[in-house]
């Protein structure tokens, strides 16, 4: 069978060209105790670092507002990287919902300045936009411009959130909706996507991700990602 019409998630290998650029991997979207652990791991470093942001960012997003209305989402993307970076390296379906809601949850029990509930749901809606990225494109698609668009969709989940539930009064498409909107974008483009895609890459490269997929890429020296 030619290797271009398999599906994916059939176990995992790779086959390279002689520039040691990996031209496919098929994948197995079975969940191993490893995966679990390290999305796990993932999902708690990520509530401490939340927590922590949430605790020094109040006085920055004040100020950030009462220069340009709307332009404290530019501080978002601080709460939406645990979703790419653990799909990303786990490469399983799910990954980036699991790792999130993990995240929400234990931010919740370290005493969040939000109920519980509405930490849980914002951190359901992001994980679930960062996966639909990745869902989209069959989970084949592992590069820069993916984790990015994976980034600014978790923004788009925060934003959609907030304006729900906390900023009804607000008009979506007026002056501080339309800032707030492109400011959390941006957010997440750039912390959630394009900074986790290089602390994936350093991540990788010491040798840490050599029992993933995720791991054979950066230390065979490609910079390309993983298409199908």
């Amino acid at each position: 069978m030619n290797s271009q019409n398999q599906t994916p998630f059939q176990g995992e290998d790779d086959r390279s060209r002689g520039d040691g650029e990996v031209t496919h991997i098929r994948h197995s979207n079975r969940w191993r105790v490893v995966d679990i652990a390290v999305a796990s791991v993932i999902g708690v470093a990520s509530a401490f670092i939340y927590w922590v942001v949430a605790i020094v960012t109040s006085v920055p997003w004040s100020l950030l507002d009462g220069v340009i209305p709307g332009l404290g989402g530019i501080l978002n993307g601080l709460y939406l990287f645990a979703a790419p970076l653990a799909i990303l390296i786990v490469r399983r379906p799910g990954a980036a919902i699991y790792a999130e809601v993990v995240a929400a949850v234990l931010e919740s029990l370290l005493g969040s300045q939000w109920v519980p509930v509405e930490t849980f749901l914002i951190g359901l809606l992001q994980g679930a936009m960062a996966e639909l990225v990745f869902a989209l494109c069959r989970y084949r698609r592992w590069n820069l411009p993916t984790v990015t668009l994976s980034g600014m969709a978790a923004g788009l989940g925060c934003w959609i959130y907030t304006f729900c539930t906390h900023l009804q009064a607000i008009s979506l498409t007026g002056p501080y909706g339309l800032i707030y909107l492109v400011a959390t974008l941006v957010s997440g483009a750039l912390l959630a996507g394009v900074l986790v895609w290089y602390l994936y890459l350093a991540i990788a490269r010491t040798g840490a991700l050599d029992r993933f997929e995720s791991g054979r890429l950066p230390r065979s020296g490609s910079r390309k990602g993983t298409k199908a």
